[in-house]
């Protein structure tokens, strides 16, 4: 929880992290990660989260990532439609002193009692479904595949989708009935590309992700 990690590009130099201390008797780590968090200004085309206490930098997904995201947003606008909730991307989750910036997630139309006092971005409680394609590289499969599945669980978000592009297959991970207190989930449900796999509960129920969205069956 003393990291402040920066991702980089694979173009550019490895990946540099920095130790973050507080003065003796000084501010608590959180709060000095918190406010470190709020005061940086980013290039264009990069995003800073906290993730379990460490400020984690990364840039903007490549187009197949982006793609994926895209297809995503379109179908559920068209699913949503006239309902109670929408999709949403490029805005701050808040929970705990976490802050994440999910690809895709789903919220109430009207959310003015979730927007957090300082506007930063709206809580966690907000969020009934949360959607994250994997990013390239260690750093970036290690933060959607497990970091924030514990920080999602523990934040007891109803489902999370994982749509991992960069295993042998391609799969597709649904995963319901988060418990909190092991910052872990119940349900698992895993599919590979090309597989049909549908959102069994909240407000995206019976939306299926498949071909359309990720692309074939590999061999």
């Amino acid at each position: 929880m003393t990291a402040l990690a920066h991702e980089r590009p694979e173009t550019m130099p490895e990946t540099r992290t920095e130790s973050v201390s507080p003065a003796e008797n000084g501010p608590d780590l959180d709060e000095v990660v918190w406010q470190a968090w709020k005061a940086m200004e980013l290039p264009e085309g990069y995003r800073a989260e906290i993730i379990e206490g460490a400020i984690e930098v990364s840039p903007t997904g490549r187009y197949s990532h982006g793609q994926i995201i895209n297809l995503l947003r379109d179908d559920l606008a068209v699913f949503l439609k006239d309902g109670d909730f929408v999709a949403r991307n490029d805005m701050n989750v808040i929970h705990e002193g976490s802050a994440w910036v999910p690809d895709l997630f789903i919220i109430p139309r009207d959310t003015d009692r979730y927007v957090t006092a300082d506007g930063l971005g709206v809580t966690a409680a907000a969020v009934r479904l949360v959607i994250e394609v994997v990013s390239p590289g260690k750093r970036g499969q290690d933060r959607d595949r497990v970091k924030k599945r514990r920080e999602y669980a523990r934040a007891g978000i109803p489902v999370y989708v994982i749509i991992d592009d960069h295993d042998n297959q391609g799969t597709v991970t649904v995963l319901t009935e988060p418990q909190p207190e092991k910052a872990d989930w119940v349900g698992v449900h895993r599919v590979p590309y090309g597989t049909d796999v549908t959102i069994p509960e909240g407000p995206a129920k019976g939306f299926v992700i498949g071909e359309t969205i990720t692309g074939p069956k590999r061999s």
